[in-house]
């Protein structure tokens, strides 16, 4: 088990798998989380979704204001962490080509 896996983060999981739409997703963000804490989050899967496709460090940063430092984190843990990352792009992508 990872060691950040305790019984508030497992409350934590359970809780975001309990909401249903988009709008309840956006409310408990904003209530659990800083506007800079959503942005900073938001801003990590949109490099990642642009590592995906191949585009270079240089790219996003230049795009997205994202330092390298913050880009090459991203690229470890999409490469070579939980999968979270890999899972969430494909299912985007699949809702993508469904819709």
């Amino acid at each position: 088990m990872r060691n950040w896996y305790t019984k508030s983060t497992e409350d934590l999981c359970e809780a975001i798998l309990s909401l249903q739409t988009k709008e309840e997703c956006c409310a408990f963000l904003e209530d659990i989380c800083t506007i800079k804490e959503i942005q900073d989050i938001s801003q990590r899967l949109t490099v990642a979704q642009m590592l995906s496709q191949g585009i270079s460090y240089t790219t996003i940063c230049k795009e997205t204001g994202t330092s390298t430092a913050t880009i090459s984190r991203v690229s470890k843990c999409y490469e070579y962490g939980a999968g979270g990352y890999k899972t969430v792009l494909a299912r985007l992508n699949k809702e993508k080509k469904d819709a």
